[in-house]
């Protein structure tokens, strides 16, 4: 029988859709996937032109998959700091962090960005899992004073070296002051929007949080397209290219329940992702505590592949994982989890869950492929700009400068 090598994805009621959707599918989306239950337009036709632009330009993106859990109620705080391994305390109203929301076994569940918006009053966006049901049923029997729904909040992404030319047109000068991961209330043409100095690129950007989003989508859509024409914003799918390049993990691919923050490089080198120092008994703690005494049997390595280019990830060209083998004996010890061709690195780069042995700076592996067995080697993640320099650009001295 032969097989459909892009098999079409069903467009239909029971799937749903971001409060985006009839707007970003006008710009031609050539490919979706389903994320927390809701379609994702993941790339329009070029995935390599869309990170060229990305990386010279100003993007819109459409991340309204990216559900909102908001917890609010007296008991907010307690229960969110419950919730995810980092120590809240060290969260100002206003800020936003990177978390994980861990199970009682020290497995990664989710690992949303956490925007504090006042003392009792947090939302999660999402990466693809059931958050949603899984802190309700925290809260259950808790015995805390909390209220946790799915807000009518949708995000877009707005991303590139430019995106502060456009925020600017759209919200004044104000919106410069937004330190990186820290986030502002703004009125836009009288729809309620929340703006962070977040994404899902290690470029310079933002994501614009709308309130109201069922009622309001398409008009936030087409506002924020006419105030990026004059700098010539592209919509774009989100740019797989340049996180892997940014050591950006993918939950259900390099990061799930099945993985522990230490594996992937969030706990010994970046405690405070994980903080068993803290007063809070948060869920996962006394698992983790033990995972850290005892150490762990393998880590989320980075990668470089020999071989023809890989892809962009994104475009079909990794419907599975890639074996690793042991180069000496063959034998099968682990996988590649994630992998694209960087443009700018003229080389295939990803990342692979091995053995503590095999993890080493400068150790070679086997790597299959679908062009057949490559060799690899061990290097350091993130593979460009490694200390984030480029998101945390002070943007006042940006445009003076």
């Amino acid at each position: 029988m032969a097989i459909t090598e892009n098999p079409e994805i069903l467009l239909y009621s029971r799937i749903r859709k971001s409060p985006f959707f009839y707007a970003s599918r006008r710009h031609g989306v050539h490919t979706y996937s389903v994320y927390n239950h809701t379609y994702h337009p993941r790339h329009y036709g070029d995935p390599v032109g869309e990170y060229w632009n990305l990386l010279t330009g100003v993007t819109l993106w459409d991340v309204g998959v990216e559900r909102q859990v908001e917890i609010t109620g007296p008991d907010a705080f307690a229960f969110t700091n419950m919730l995810v391994p980092r120590d809240l305390n060290k969260c100002q109203v206003g800020q936003c962090k990177y978390v994980f929301i861990t199970s009682p076994e020290g497995g990664i569940i989710n690992d949303p960005v956490l925007l504090r918006l006042g003392e009792n009053h947090f939302w999660l966006s999402l990466a693809d899992s059931d958050v949603l049901l899984w802190a309700k049923g925290l809260a259950q029997n808790s015995g805390m004073d909390v209220t946790i729904t799915e807000a009518d909040v949708g995000p877009v992404q707005v991303q590139g070296p430019k995106s502060k030319e456009v925020m600017v047109d759209l919200f004044g000068e104000s919106v410069l002051d937004i330190g990186y991961y820290f986030c502002a209330e703004f009125d836009l043409n009288g729809m309620s929007v929340v703006v962070s100095r977040t994404g899902y690129t290690s470029e310079l950007g933002f994501e614009i949080y709308l309130r109201n989003a069922s009622r309001d989508g398409v008009r936030l859509w087409d506002t924020v397209l006419e105030a990026g024409r004059p700098h010539g914003l592209e919509v774009i799918g989100p740019c797989h290219i340049r996180r892997i390049e940014g050591g950006i993990l993918s939950h259900g691919c390099d990061i799930s329940l099945d993985t522990n923050p230490f594996e992937v490089g969030y706990g010994y080198e970046v405690s405070w992702m994980v903080d068993l120092d803290q007063e809070a008994d948060f869920v996962g703690k006394a698992a983790l505590q033990k995972i850290r005494d005892e150490g762990v049997s393998r880590k989320l390595a980075g990668v470089t592949i020999d071989g023809p280019p890989l892809g962009s990830f994104n475009d079909g060209s990794m419907i599975d994982f890639f074996e690793v083998r042991e180069p000496d004996s063959g034998l099968a010890i682990g996988k590649v989890t994630s992998a694209c061709f960087s443009p700018r690195m003229e080389q295939n780069i990803g990342f692979a869950m091995v053995p503590i042995g095999h993890a080493a700076l400068g150790t070679e592996l086997i790597v299959v492929t679908p062009q057949g067995e490559q060799t690899a080697r061990v290097v350091e993640k993130p593979f460009v700009d490694p200390k984030k320099n480029l998101p945390k650009q002070d943007l006042r001295e940006l445009v003076t400068g």
